[in-house]
C-alpha cells in the first residue's frame, strides 16, 4: 500500500508544478499619473497699482526701482487667431517677455499676459464668444499658457463687446459666458481674471454691454478712462483724460452700472494728444524731456503742436479719488512714464503714501 500511494502523492505534485509554469504572469499594477495639485484662487482686495508694458518697448530702459511702484503689470499683447477657433498667436518678443517676467517676479509684482491689442479685431472675439466650441479652446489655451508660463493672472482687453442697442436692456450674452468659463478655469488654477473695458461716457453699442453678472466674474476692471474726444471738455479741450471724464467714468460704472468699488480701477494715460483729426499721440517721456516745468501742468506745446495730458498734480487728484471712491489705479504705459522724479506713477505712489 505504501508504493502506490508514494506514486499518487508524487504525481499530485508533479501536476501543481505544471499548473504553475502555465499560469500566466500576474499584469503589473498600473503607475498612477501624479496629479499636479491645483490652488484655488483667494480674491484679493487689496489697492492695486497696475500698468501695462507692451512689448514692443525695450525692458532695459527700466530701472528695478520702477517694478517696485506697481503691484500687477501685464505683458501686451497676446492675440487671438484671427481664424477665431479659439487658437492663439505666437507671444511676441519671447526673450523680452522673459525679462519682464523675471523682473516682476523678482519685485514681487503680480505678472500676466493681456490678451487683445491692435491686431485682435472686435469681430474675432465676437466670433470666438458666440462659439460654445471655440469659446472652450480659448479658454483651454489661455489657461494653459498662463499655467505653462507660471503667470499670476490675465487681462483681457476686448475693445469692445457691444450690444445690440445703446441702452442697458440687451447686454452682450455671449461676453458673459466667455468670462464665466474663463474666469472659473482660471480660478480653479489660483489665477486671477482683469479685463480692460471702455470708460462708458459716450453713447454707443459698447456701453451697456457688460452685464452685472459678469462683475462675479471678473477679479477687477481696468476702466480706460482717456483718449477722449477734442472738446469733450470744454475747460480742457485738449485733455483726452480730464477730470470730467474721470467724474462721468466713474458715475457711469459705479452709479448707473453697479460695479462694486473693489472692483474698479481708475485708468490713467502716460501719453498726450494733440487737436488734430486723427489725434497724434506723444509720450509723457518726450513732454518732460522738452521741460521739467510740464509735469505741472496738463498742456504743453511741443515742437510747436500743443499737447493736452495728465501732468503730477491731476494724477495726484485722480488717485486721491481712486482711494476714495475705487480699488486701485491703472497706467498706459510703464515705458512712457519717466524714470526720475517727474514719474506720475510715482507722483501716484506718493499720494497713497506708499513705500517703494
Amino acid at each position: 500500500m505504501k508504493k502506490p500511494l508514494f506514486y499518487l502523492f508524487a504525481g499530485v505534485l508533479f501536476l501543481a508544478a505544471c499548473s504553475k509554469k502555465n499560469d500566466p504572469e500576474p499584469t503589473p499594477e498600473p503607475t498612477p499619473t501624479p496629479v499636479t495639485p491645483t490652488t484655488p484662487y483667494v480674491a484679493d482686495n487689496s489697492f492695486k497699482i497696475v500698468a501695462y508694458m507692451p512689448s514692443y518697448q525695450d525692458p532695459a530702459k527700466i530701472p528695478d526701482s520702477k517694478y517696485k511702484m506697481v503691484t500687477h503689470l501685464f505683458f501686451s499683447f497676446l492675440s487671438p487667431n484671427a481664424a477665431a477657433d479659439g487658437s492663439l498667436n505666437a507671444l511676441p518678443e519671447a526673450a523680452r517677455f522673459a525679462t519682464v517676467k523675471a523682473k516682476s517676479k523678482a519685485n514681487n509684482v503680480k505678472f500676466g499676459v493681456s490678451i487683445g491689442g491692435a491686431e485682435s479685431k472686435p469681430e474675432v472675439f465676437a466670433a470666438i464668444a458666440q462659439s460654445a466650441t471655440a469659446r472652450a479652446n480659448f479658454v483651454k489655451n489661455i489657461v494653459a499658457f498662463a499655467k505653462n508660463n507660471a503667470l499670476d493672472g490675465i487681462d483681457i482687453d476686448w475693445e469692445y463687446p457691444r450690444t445690440t442697442s445703446t441702452t442697458d436692456v440687451n447686454p452682450n450674452a455671449n461676453y458673459t459666458l466667455l468670462m464665466k468659463e474663463l474666469s472659473a478655469e482660471l480660478h480653479k488654477n489660483g489665477k486671477f481674471l482683469s479685463a480692460s473695458i471702455t470708460p462708458g461716457v459716450y453713447v454707443s453699442s459698447n456701453r451697456h454691454a457688460i452685464a452685472a453678472e459678469v462683475y462675479q466674474y471678473v477679479d477687477f476692471f481696468n476702466i480706460m478712462q482717456y483718449d477722449g474726444g477734442v472738446n469733450y471738455d470744454s475747460s480742457e479741450p485738449l485733455n483726452h483724460a480730464s477730470m470730467k471724464m474721470t467724474e462721468a467714468s466713474l458715475n457711469f460704472w459705479l452709479n448707473t452700472k453697479g460695479m462694486p468699488k473693489e472692483k474698479a480701477i481708475l485708468g490713467m494715460p502716460c501719453y498726450g494728444r494733440d487737436g488734430s483729426s486723427p489725434q497724434k499721440a506723444i509720450t509723457y517721456t518726450a513732454i518732460i524731456a522738452a521741460s521739467k516745468n510740464n509735469a505741472n501742468v496738463n498742456l504743453a506745446n511741443i515742437a510747436g503742436v500743443d499737447y493736452g495730458y495728465n501732468g503730477i498734480p491731476m494724477v495726484k487728484q485722480k488717485t486721491q479719488i481712486a482711494k476714495d471712491r475705487c480699488n486701485g489705479v491703472m497706467f498706459w504705459e510703464f515705458a512712457q512714464d519717466t524714470m526720475d522724479e517727474t514719474s506720475l506713477i510715482k507722483a501716484a505712489n506718493d499720494q497713497l503714501g506708499r513705500s517703494y
